[in-house]
């Protein structure tokens, strides 16, 4: 393992076929497994796609901006909960943070604010298979990272010593992108994330509930500093046909809300404020049943060995049409702005998009590239409606209904592997002068 600070950002860099210039790179932290920069370098500008802090530690203070939440995304009942899921039995008490009614994103100090462990040449990952670590070795060193956490029996309620490791990799194009026609989108680049877990207790069996996901936050404007940092104009399609409904404290009932009831919910290539609801956008979208992924989230251990490779589509070239068991594009956002559009497909059955109600620009800071002082506490961070909080993970607290004992329950076994990933392919297309953007 590499022994470093937890807020020295780990480089990950896709090297550009046409400059020196990397044409994406990655900074990572290893606390909380944070996303702090998503470069982009596109037509002699560099963005920076997610908002966050300036300095790595202002995370500590700015949680949830572009870290990873575990072992649970989302809220759940504060309680005892009793687990059961292929006849084995456990039961958890979810712990307060949020409200004395709600445990947040797994609880008070989770897997957002902890250090992880950043693998080293020599400390071989234990959940990735050795095919698909070949398959690793084949891409440059710098465009990939394996981090590791063990998240202790009882840590936060949750039963079961419980394994994490977590693969960041950036994947290129295949072939050269005509970069000298303007009416061309071209494939930039794509960032996959793989998330793994596997409970490490060898003398008993047990059950706890995951369901991991990235809480980052996007803009693809901000680093034109035009003085607009709304997302309002960008674009965004969710291949959804339901809303999960909210009961109180924001909790969900176990029932959803068909889009086609309410339309400001209907992203179908939608200007994220058109109909843009009061309160803003803090909702679960569950996927169409025809387009979910068929890659499962749990694999049976007697069935994951060393010649598994369930990375092989995963990592195919940014702009290789062949998709394999990969589903078409899920979400997608985009803004004739800057030109540059994301494409995300999972594994997971949903998307949470969180408009960033909560936002205060008080509190916290803003990132200089996005016209901030970078100094926290100066008034000028970022405010609500400034990014597109995109969450791919499995329905909210599913454990809890018994209509999905035997479906997605969001439950882990110590005879399963959890295997959840992320896949973001980036893209650009040159801005036309006359684009006309709303208001």
């Amino acid at each position: 393992m590499l022994i470093m600070s937890e807020f020295e950002p780990v480089l990950l860099t896709l090297p550009s076929s046409s400059s020196l210039t990397p044409s994406m790179a990655l900074e990572i932290l290893p606390h909380g497994l944070t996303i702090h920069r998503f470069l982009i370098q596109t037509d002699g500008r560099t963005h920076d796609v997610v908002i966050g802090p300036e300095s790595p530690k202002d995370h500590v203070t700015q949680k949830y901006t572009n870290s990873i939440v575990g072992r649970y995304a989302n809220r759940i009942p504060v309680g005892t909960h009793f687990l059961e899921r292929n006849g084995i039995r456990s039961e958890f008490t979810a712990q307060p943070n949020e409200s004395p009614q709600v445990s947040l994103h797994g609880g008070p100090k989770a897997f957002d604010a902890v250090p992880w462990t950043v693998l080293s040449d020599t400390d071989v990952p234990k959940l990735f298979s050795a095919a698909e670590l070949s398959r690793l070795a084949t891409f440059p060193k710098s465009s990939y990272a394996i981090f590791r956490l063990v998240s202790p029996s009882g840590d936060q309620g949750y039963p079961g010593k419980l394994l994490v490791e977590a693969l960041a990799s950036l994947v290129g194009p295949g072939k050269p992108q005509p970069v000298d026609d303007s009416n061309a989108e071209l494939s930039l680049g794509s960032l996959a994330l793989v998330y793994r877990a596997k409970l490490d207790d060898e003398n008993f069996k047990l059950v706890t509930p995951v369901n991991l996901t990235q809480h980052w936050g996007f803009n693809l404007d901000a680093s034109l500093q035009d003085g607009l940092l709304s997302i309002k104009d960008h674009i965004l399609n969710i291949k959804a046909d339901r809303i999960a409904e909210l009961g109180a404290h924001s909790l969900g009932t176990g029932q959803f809300i068909p889009v086609a009831e309410v339309p400001a919910h209907d992203h179908k290539s939608k200007r994220v404020g058109e109909r843009f609801p009061e309160k803003g956008y803090d909702d679960y979208y569950a996927f169409e049943d025809e387009a979910r992924s068929s890659v499962p989230s749990r694999i049976p251990l007697t069935e994951f060995n060393s010649d598994s490779d369930l990375l092989k589509d995963l990592l195919r070239p940014s702009d290789d049409e062949v998709r394999g068991n990969r589903t078409d594009i899920l979400v997608e956002i985009s803004s004739a702005k800057s030109g540059l559009k994301l494409a995300f497909d999972s594994n997971q059955h949903g998307v949470m998009f969180y408009s960033n109600a909560l936002a205060n620009p008080r509190n916290g800071a803003r990132k200089k590239i996005h016209g901030g002082s970078g100094i926290s506490g100066q008034g000028d961070a970022y405010d609500i409606t400034t990014a597109a909080f995109l969450e791919f993970h499995n329905p909210l607290a599913a454990f809890l209904r018994d209509e999905n004992k035997g479906a997605e329950d969001t439950l882990l076994t110590s005879d399963e592997l959890y295997h959840n990933y992320v896949r973001c392919d980036v893209k650009y297309k040159s801005p036309q002068k006359d684009s006309v953007i709303g208001n």
